[in-house]
């Protein structure tokens, strides 16, 4: 996939001594860059946010416009203030945006005592106010959702403002400012590099500021990107902004869980309290983590307990303990009964299921334990019927299908049935004759009795959105037909 961070930071480095030779050799002034220039992030289209700071000079209007002037003339787009260090930071405890943007400032040019002072200043006032200002970032992000949705499994999303977009890292970046947790880590810097080229992509590709990938732009934007088409670029998307909302949540999480140790009381450190909930899987601080006797490389189910133990208690399963659930061994062929349970377990757990699966996901666990799940996974769906990616989709059957287990003679069939009835939407032609196949085939991997992984195949022959009524009907009456 073509990079375009080089020439971001060229495009930054390039603007930077333009502005700093407007303002030439001014004293007791500052040039600050923030937000998106802030990082030098300068896309095609993208606005050169930045603040003129100065100790109180009464002729810092005209600075400003020998400065503002020039920008304006040549057409780029200009957010800009003028205020000394007190007034910014003033502006910052009452308004988040500008908070935010002052906590990736840079000095561009002038005294760089002044840039310091403010950007020392807006950390002081954010760390201190943390509590609050968490909180505030949060309902930003609560709202954004509720506003753009999930940019994984839309099929024209906002890059930038959707769940698991740009904006997002962002919020990581600040609450880790606030030294709550960490700052991103390499999966998520990775998926932020991912879907900050698309939006470059799509800049240049139109011509203007967008940050919605309309679909008559994807394919354009995928050449651009050096990939085959939009399918290949909306798959990229998903799995980078899943990879993104797990980080995000997680990040907010510990701001919730360290709220008191940010309002300023240093709180006696007492060890965390361990709540068994299965056999090495225990709850800690509303994670779920292993226990400490519990050895992943000895032990290949110990994935699917952890997840089903998880669902169970409507808990996430902690970063750490994904990580170390990552070295167990493969399960063998055929899986044994204990795991085979922990999986129905954890799809009978119904709506809680789907975010602990979604976290498997984010790992690589998932396609380690049922390979063809390759294929399906980030797969989009260009159907109006379809809300999700294929992979997502049958996730959420399965934990849709969890609510009719009490009335079917085998609540077994209908989960497992659920959840593999489109799995041959990731092979070439008729999904209903590949999904037989490729249910079969799993079907056996988990050992599944013959007759029960023929049921199973014959309920992924189904061709439309009433997969789970068919499951359901197998899993009644023993029978596809």
């Amino acid at each position: 996939m073509t990079s375009f961070a080089a020439e971001r930071a060229r495009r930054t480095a390039e603007i930077d001594r333009w502005l700093a030779g407007l303002l030439d050799a001014e004293t007791g002034v500052a040039l600050v860059a923030v937000g998106g220039y802030g990082r030098r992030e300068l896309l095609p289209r993208s606005d050169l946010d930045v603040v003129l700071l100065h100790g109180g000079r009464d002729d810092i209007a005209g600075v400003a416009d020998r400065i503002w002037y020039p920008v304006w003339d040549s057409g780029a787009k200009l957010d800009h203030a003028v205020r000394t260090v007190p007034q910014a930071r003033r502006v910052a405890r009452t308004d988040l945006k500008v908070a935010l943007g002052l906590l990736s400032a840079r000095h561009v040019a002038g005294d760089p005592g002044l840039t310091e002072r403010l950007r020392a200043g807006a950390l002081e006032d954010w760390r201190s106010a943390a509590p609050a200002r968490l909180a505030e970032l949060h309902a930003a992000h609560d709202e954004r959702t509720r506003t753009y949705g999930e940019l994984a499994f839309l099929l024209e999303p906002d890059l930038k403002e959707a769940r698991g977009g740009l904006r997002d890292v962002h919020a990581i970046q600040a609450v880790a400012a606030a030294w709550v947790a960490p700052a991103p880590g390499p999966r998520v810097r990775t998926a932020y590099e991912q879907i900050l080229d698309a939006r470059h992509a799509l800049h240049e590709v139109t011509g203007r500021r967008l940050d919605r990938l309309v679909l008559e732009e994807q394919d354009e934007v995928a050449r651009a990107l050096g990939l085959l088409d939009g399918d290949v670029l909306l798959r990229m998307l998903a799995g980078a902004a899943r990879t993104v909302a797990y980080a995000v949540d997680h990040a907010f999480r510990q701001a919730d869980r360290l709220g008191g140790r940010l309002a300023g009381r240093r709180l006696r450190r007492r060890p965390a309290e361990r709540r068994p909930l299965a056999d090495g899987v225990v709850e800690q601080d509303g994670e779920v983590v292993l226990a400490r006797p519990a050895d992943p490389a000895r032990d290949p189910a110990l994935v699917l307990r952890a997840a089903a133990a998880a669902a169970q208690a409507g808990l996430p399963l902690a970063p750490r303990t994904l990580t170390r659930l990552a070295d167990c061994p493969p399960l063998p062929v055929p899986w044994p009964g204990s795991a085979r349970d922990a999986l129905l377990a954890l799809l009978g757990a119904g709506e809680a299921a789907v975010s602990v699966w979604e976290a498997l996901d984010t790992e690589g666990l998932i396609t380690s334990l049922i390979p063809d799940w390759e294929r399906v996974r980030n797969r989009p769906q260009r159907n109006p019927l379809h809300k999700y990616t294929v992979d997502r989709h049958l996730a959420e059957t399965a934990a849709h299908a969890a609510a009719l287990t009490r009335e079917v003679a085998r609540p077994d069939l209908l989960l497992l049935a659920a959840l593999l009835h489109d799995i041959g939407k990731g092979w070439p032609g008729d999904h209903s004759i590949t999904g037989e196949v490729v249910a079969r085939d799993v079907g056996r991997r988990m050992g599944l009795p013959e007759p029960d992984t023929e049921l199973v195949a014959a309920a992924a022959t189904c061709l439309t959105v009433t997969g789970s009524s068919r499951s359901r009907r197998v899993a009644t009456t023993g029978s596809s037909r």
